[in-house]
């Protein structure tokens, strides 16, 4: 997998990332398993870069509420 810097300064991240809104309710109801598999398959894959927000489901994608 490829990487790069994210930002200026910032950390070293898969330059594939995963989008996580639609696992918070915003395009419908969120299934919590399809979830936390689809993260799992991402990190088996290299990825690093989790693009979550504190808005997505009410903070719910960026709290531990969801426990991987």
């Amino acid at each position: 997998m490829l990487d790069r810097i994210l930002g200026t300064n910032g950390p070293r991240v898969s330059a594939i990332g995963l989008g996580c809104s639609g696992m918070s309710g915003t395009y419908g109801p969120p299934d919590e398993g399809e979830s936390i598999a689809t993260i799992h398959a991402a990190l088996d894959a290299g990825v690093t870069l989790l693009d979550t927000a504190d808005f997505y489901g009410m903070g719910r994608i960026a709290s531990r509420e969801m426990t991987l």
